[in-house]
């Protein structure tokens, strides 16, 4: 892709073009290898992937890429390429080993593990009048979800849909994502990935994809077998498809992407594409050879040089345009922002391109601000236009919901509220004044650890399936069971449950930032403790769609609080307010205590002291003003709570609250200074009028 004239992506444009190009009925092939001696071009019959039909040798030119022009890459042609090197520490060779070119845009499986080969693919996709509908980052509500275990045993999609792209944009799911009232499907890796060796050996999988492939290409199981019948050309449009009909119905497609390493994992693992096409580049290492690996699983990609970061980008341009994505989320973004002495800068060079480059303007990105490194937890820490997940926003919350509650019944609550109202409000203490709130994306559960329901239902995990002594998933949960360990016949027990869960999606969906509902949240789903359940494709796993009642009284819960967040621009806002001035698009916030006074100082920290009274007031730009009052209380012990008078305010209407069990469409009024009895742990939201 040339360069505009005010940006340059790593390497410039010697790098421009790598893979496949078809042109004047020939293609050109360019590989970038900086240590290679030799790098040849074969290619395969169609049906038998190990039958060699032709072989091509490579030539070296500028900026150590190598290229070669023939009518032998047709479209559909399969391919791969051998290099040959010398040998020493960081280069591991073999011009026998059939490798993947990085840059290829589609796939062909053979029989075993290791069998794959490139295919040259032909775009020819009509995306008609589909446009990107770019939510505004205030009105954005993430859903993530697996494509898979979203629609694997949904009954109102067709079963030959089930599991695959074109089952996820199945009219039943979309009215499904939009009764939801989100706006974002966040999806778990579909690049192309396999699972690890060792997880095949005990009869596992991996299922949530973390173990990539290649950066190009759609994971071909997902498809339907119709299209993986066709071929990957067929499993492109699939993918493409789906993405179009999310888009028509005013849904956003935000992937999941592990750019920080690679499913070649340590030396001594499958080579497959880098390891043996340059490996002392691609990959960091020590000076003997040894990998650095801040990622947990052997290799880490090095984003230091050039092609390594070149890759990373060009990736994204692809599915940012050819594929329409809409946003990313980066899988262990620090490794993407180490520099060549490995430690993490925000100015990284990489990190700074994906944001400046003008194929990715507009493109929502999202960091998982953190790696398993020497320093690498870094929320707070990435540059501007980058928005980031909030584990300090997690743990605080769960700890006002559950840890503190679960110690309060044996002593007193550890702390006050000072800082669950920080996190409520924005994260200010975490992101800078210039980022705002919106830089935070908000969550309480994800893909990782353990679902809603098993949060509020079990102290500890329970990963004993996945057959490593449960060792695995974190140990540190911030969880309360509420008395019994799982599940439960105790209808006080149970009855505590829903209500803990009501307040953490309240707080959730009615905090200032961007929040991210994880699929299967809604609805009480379980995977019976196991908070490590990466391995698992079964119906521990996959949605299910049969709920008992208090299951759609969550899910209506969910719903009705989407709905107030758009409908109440005071609970969005995209600034942080400055305290004397008039900041447009913020919201101006005071803070009351249960006698509906000013907060005082020492309240805040007095762990006596868990019950406040937030307002909030929008100062929008295109949107109407909007004023908001929500009382939070958290004790077990019910308590009256005095409305504050608030300047030109003379009612509150009711909108919401977490004690019922079925949200209550009756929109109760009340005066300031009305005594409103609150039940234990429990939150209300007023609209100010």
């Amino acid at each position: 892709m040339p360069e505009s004239q005010d940006f340059t992506a790593p390497g410039g444009a010697a790098l421009d073009n790598l893979g496949v190009r078809l042109h004047d009925g020939v293609a050109t092939l360019r590989v970038w290898s900086q240590n290679a001696t030799s790098i040849e071009l074969v290619t395969f019959d169609e049906t038998d992937l190990d039958w060699v039909t032709d072989e091509m040798d490579l030539v070296r030119g500028p900026a150590d890429v190598w290229e070669v022009t023939t009518d032998l890459l047709l479209p559909g042609t399969r391919y791969a390429i051998r290099v040959g090197g010398p040998h020493g520490p960081g280069n591991t060779f073999n011009p026998e080993t059939l490798l993947l070119d990085p840059y290829a845009k589609g796939l062909a499986q053979g029989d075993g593990y290791e069998e794959w080969r490139s295919v040259v693919i032909v775009d020819g996709f009509d995306w008609a009048d589909s446009r990107k509908p770019r939510i505004p980052l205030d009105r954005t509500v993430i859903y993530e979800a697996h494509l898979k275990g979203m629609t694997k045993r949904q009954p109102d999609v067709p079963p030959a849909l089930h599991g695959t792209y074109a089952g996820l944009a199945h009219p039943a799911m979309i009215a499904y994502f939009h009764s939801l009232g989100v706006t974002a499907i966040e999806l778990l890796p579909v690049h192309a990935f396999v699972p690890e060796p060792r997880l095949l050996e005990r009869g596992l999988t991996n299922y949530w994809g973390y173990n990539t492939l290649n950066f190009f290409t759609p994971h071909n199981a997902y498809a339907t077998e119709e299209a993986r019948k066709q071929g990957p050309e067929a499993v492109l449009a699939e993918f493409k498809g789906m993405v179009k009909l999310l888009h028509e119905a005013g849904l956003e497609v935000i992937l999941d992407v592990v750019y920080n390493h690679t499913s070649e994992e340590g030396i001594g693992g499958p080579r497959s594409s880098l390891r043996g096409i340059d490996n002392a580049n691609y990959y960091r290492q020590h000076p003997d050879g040894a990998y650095i690996d801040t990622t947990g699983v052997g290799n880490t990609l090095n984003t230091a040089t050039d092609a390594g970061a070149r890759l990373v980008l060009d990736s994204l341009r692809y599915w940012a345009e050819e594929m329409q994505i809409d946003g990313f989320r980066f899988d262990l973004a620090a490794a993407l922002g180490r520099d060549s002495a490995h430690e993490y800068s925000r100015e990284h060079p990489l990190l700074m391109a994906i944001r400046d480059d003008p194929a990715l303007d507009g493109v929502k990105l999202i960091a998982e601000p953190w790696d398993v490194g020497l320093g690498g937890w870094q929320t707070g820490n990435f540059p501007d236009g980058w928005h980031e997940w909030n584990d300090r926003y997690r743990d605080r919350v769960r700890n006002f919901w559950l840890s503190d509650i679960d110690y309060a019944r044996r002593a007193s609550a550890p702390v006050g509220i000072g800082g669950f109202a920080t996190r409520l409000a924005g994260s200010s203490n975490t992101f800078s004044e210039d980022r705002g709130p919106l830089a935070s994306v908000n969550f309480i559960t994800a893909h990782d650890g353990f679902t809603l329901r098993d949060l509020v239902s079990y102290d500890v995990k329970h990963n004993e399936a996945n057959g490593e002594d449960n060792r695995d998933g974190a140990d540190m949960n911030r969880a309360f069971n509420h008395g019994v360990e799982g599940p439960t016949s105790d209808p006080v027990i149970k009855a505590a449950r829903r209500k803990a869960m009501r307040n953490l999606l309240g707080t959730l969906l009615l905090s200032a930032g961007i929040p991210m509902l994880t699929a299967g949240d809604e609805t009480g789903r379980t995977q019976r403790g196991n908070n490590n359940a990466y391995a698992h494709d079964s119906d521990l796993t996959w949605l299910s769609w049969e709920h008992e009642d208090w299951q759609n009284d969550l899910r209506a819960h969910v719903a009705a609080l989407t709905r107030l967040r758009r409908e109440n621009p005071a609970l969005r806002p995209s600034r942080y307010a400055r305290l004397g001035e008039h900041t447009p698009n913020a919201s101006v916030m005071d803070w009351y205590n249960q006698d509906g006074e000013t907060m005082e100082q020492p309240q805040w920290t007095d762990p006596g002291n868990r019950t406040l009274q937030y307002a909030a007031a929008s100062t929008p730009v295109e949107e109407q003003a909007n004023r908001i009052l929500l009382v939070v209380h958290g004790t077990e012990t019910p308590t009256d709570i005095t409305l504050p008078t608030i300047e030109d305010a003379t009612r509150f209407v009711s909108l919401w609250s977490s004690a019922d069990e079925h949200p209550d469409v009756k929109s109760e009024s009340f005066s300031p200074g009305d005594v409103v009895a609150t039940p234990g742990t429990s939150m209300r939201l007023f609209r100010v009028e």
